[in-house]
């Protein structure tokens, strides 16, 4: 009787531990499927819709960006009242585009695109009050920032949406 019921036993931890191989092996396919690498996923993009608003925004940012120019001629002539008046007309909405444009690109990129927004934008601030207190030094140490920081913040605009902003 011992050797039946030890018999028995054996059996039962055989089945068990059978039972447990599957349920491993089981489990292991289940993770290995689920867990594939993500090599058939696509690449996260910017949508058609979003491309479209980026590039209408875009273009405002180029149109500002263009009057660079204009604006290094007021500086080096210290003209202070047109300075002014030219970064709060035309170049006014260029931070408005900026917040447009980086509530559109992708998730990863839009941090390093509002540290640039920022920085442009406080250039822009200090330009202006280099300005209003008619500081030629200060003025033209602006202005480098504010010129640098459109080249910057135009970085980070996809480029098929800044092509299509150019050919507007």
């Amino acid at each position: 009787m011992v050797a039946a019921s030890t018999a028995s036993r054996t059996g039962v931890f055989d089945l068990l531990r059978r039972l447990a191989m599957i349920g491993v092996a089981l489990v292991l396919s289940v993770s290995l499927a689920a867990c594939d690498g993500g090599q058939s996923r696509k690449a996260p993009s910017i949508s058609p819709a979003d491309m479209a608003l980026i590039t209408r925004q875009a273009e405002g940012f180029l149109a500002a960006k263009d009057r660079l120019p204009e604006l290094a001629n007021l500086v080096n002539q210290r003209d202070w009242v047109f300075t002014g008046n030219l970064i709060h007309g035309p170049m006014q909405e260029v931070g408005r585009e900026m917040l447009y444009i980086n509530q559109r690109l992708l998730p990863a990129d839009r941090a390093e695109a509002g540290k640039r927004a920022d920085q442009l934008k406080s250039a822009l601030a200090q330009l202006d009050e280099a300005a209003r207190l008619q500081d030629g030094e200060r003025l033209r140490k602006s202005y480098i920032k504010v010129a640098s920081g459109f080249g910057s913040y135009a970085e980070v605009i996809p480029a098929p949406a800044l092509d299509a902003a150019e050919q507007a």
